[in-house]
């Protein structure tokens, strides 16, 4: 029996690899975070974690996905996927969901290193697990969100299909940022022009739909 069937997920793109995450490729990581993710003087993110001391940093990051995967169950999950570039780890491509066999939604979130940027891996790697949501496991919408001044993120959503649907404020280093939320469907989504390659999804589906696959 295979008691954490996660580890033989596995999402393939024309250039990447995204598997959920284990602890060597935490490690390869952690070492990516310390190389630098955005300039200092942006934050991009929600939460400011990559603010933390340096020293503390690559600790922080184990610690924090270590404590999402020890939380997963049907009603609530995360997949964090490593993201492999020529076999080496760049960064993480999120997908998560509450009470998913009801709400049928799935949310994104997603980095990769700062020296990685610039060449469409981001949208390539969010592609591979919308792919899988709508294909696999059937979800009908999916959710995002990226501060306004972050013109990266939200050029992702808008070339994959994703619309705005309204705004939240959010603390962001001590002061008040703005948020736009985003909005995916299934018949909305701007499908990549390559197939993705998807192995050891049919051992997952109970985790991550609530039903079991047919015999």
């Amino acid at each position: 029996m295979d008691a954490w069937p996660y580890w033989q997920l596995v999402l393939r793109t024309p250039r990447l690899e995204l598997r959920p995450d284990d602890d060597s490729g935490l490690l390869e990581l952690a070492e990516e975070t310390l190389r630098g993710i955005h300039p200092p003087e942006r934050m991009p993110f929600g939460v400011d974690w990559t603010d933390a001391p340096r020293d503390r940093l690559a600790v922080n990051t184990l610690q924090h996905y270590w404590s999402v995967r020890a939380t997963q169950s049907p009603e609530r999950w995360t997949l964090n996927f490593l993201v492999r570039l020529d076999g080496r780890v760049i960064g993480v491509q999120t997908l998560s969901a509450d009470s998913f066999a009801v709400t049928g939604e799935v949310g994104t979130g997603s980095w990769i290193g700062l020296r990685h940027q610039g060449r469409g891996l981001g949208t390539e790697m969010r592609a591979a697990v919308l792919v899988f949501a709508f294909d696999h496991l059937g979800a009908r919408t999916a959710r995002s969100s990226a501060f306004v001044d972050n013109p990266a993120s939200l050029g992702v959503s808008r070339k994959l299909g994703y619309r705005p649907d309204g705004t939240f404020t959010q603390l962001r280093r001590g002061e008040a940022a703005t948020q736009t939320r985003l909005l995916l469907t299934r018949d909305g989504f701007v499908r990549p022009d390559w197939q993705l390659g998807v192995s050891g999804v049919t051992a997952c589906l109970g985790m991550l739909t609530g039903r079991e696959p047919a015999e």
